[in-house]
């Protein structure tokens, strides 16, 4: 005779939770890179604040829509967890990869990076490392088998009403 848990349908599970904490802390870390990059060009007269308004507002806009999603997520929407996943999740993942990579097919490398680097880009880099890890954390924690199993169940429980 096996014996099964019962699970909690109703009860957000940990992974869930996580997963919204990590997106929370993604914006987080995309927000103090903006700023970052912002300040950095405006310090160094690359750009007016002018300039960089429409990115600022594109990005607060992005920022924005990632908040009310993870809050979604967090609820048992999967259309939210759907959403996070193709956008956030793949293309936002590649607009953070995709330079340091070309950078690195251009014959550069990670030793000639550090040796260069000043503290500004060592912190936009922690930064950066921090939000590619809270999203691809994110992404793994709301699609293992408790988060599935919620989601199914939020679902049944909607077709029920």
């Amino acid at each position: 005779m096996s014996t099964q848990l019962l699970v909690d349908s109703t009860a957000v599970p940990a992974s869930v939770r996580t997963a919204s904490l990590l997106w929370f802390t993604a914006v987080g870390a995309g927000a103090f890179e903006a700023t970052l990059a912002a300040v950095g060009m405006l310090a160094g007269g690359a750009a007016s604040f002018a300039d960089l308004a429409g990115g600022l507002g594109l990005r607060l806009a992005v920022f924005a829509v990632a908040i009310y999603l993870a809050m979604r997520l967090r609820q048992g929407r999967n259309w939210a967890r759907i959403a996070l996943a193709l956008s956030l999740g793949i293309f936002g993942t590649l607009s953070l990869v995709i330079e340091p990579v070309q950078w690195l097919m251009d014959g550069n490398s990670i030793g000639e990076f550090f040796a260069n680097a000043d503290a500004m880009t060592l912190t936009f880099t922690v930064s950066r490392v921090v939000h590619l890890a809270a999203v691809l954390g994110a992404m793994v924690l709301m699609f293992g088998p408790a988060a599935n199993a919620y989601f199914r169940g939020v679902r049944r429980r909607a077709l029920h009403r």
